[in-house]
């Protein structure tokens, strides 16, 4: 029976894989990710589970989301297409986020469960879809949706 390996093991073998080819930037955004792994387990006093780690890096790829879209504002072509590649190494080890319309499914249960009817209850259903979406859905197309619905 095989075993399976934890997400922090398989970074660090990914890790071992960069360095044998050579691949840069993969070895770069992996080392880095390591270390905010690293940085999380001192601050949570203990080793991370999967769901741990997963957090980080989730908001190691939030953070390049966002610088995404600061250069692309800024028309900065050239540090763009490096963010996106480090984005996409990090996105191998995520799960997959819904799409806009399994997340307005999402919004629509969830309003009819609470019975909401306008923006008046928005913060009880952001709590409820946030806690039932967590780490499946970036919390900013979340809150989109939700406003539109409630809104409109």
């Amino acid at each position: 029976m095989k075993t399976r390996i934890s997400l922090k093991q398989r970074l660090q073998e990914d890790l071992k894989e960069a360095l044998r080819a050579r691949d840069e930037r993969r070895k770069s955004v992996i080392r880095m990710a390591l270390a905010a792994i690293v940085n999380a387990e001192v601050e949570h006093g203990g080793e991370l589970d999967d769901a741990g780690v997963i957090a980080v890096l989730q908001k190691q790829a939030r953070r390049r989301r966002d610088t995404i879209a600061e250069l692309r504002q800024a028309d900065r072509p050239e540090l763009l297409a490096s963010e996106e590649a480090e984005l996409a190494i990090l996105e191998e080890y995520l799960p997959r986020l819904l799409s806009r319309e399994e997340i307005i499914e999402e919004a629509r249960q969830v309003i009819t469960e609470v019975g909401a009817t306008g923006m008046g209850q928005m913060g009880p259903v952001m709590r409820q879809l946030m806690s039932k979406l967590k780490g499946r859905a970036d919390g900013r197309v979340v809150n989109q949706v939700v406003r539109e619905l409630l809104s409109g």
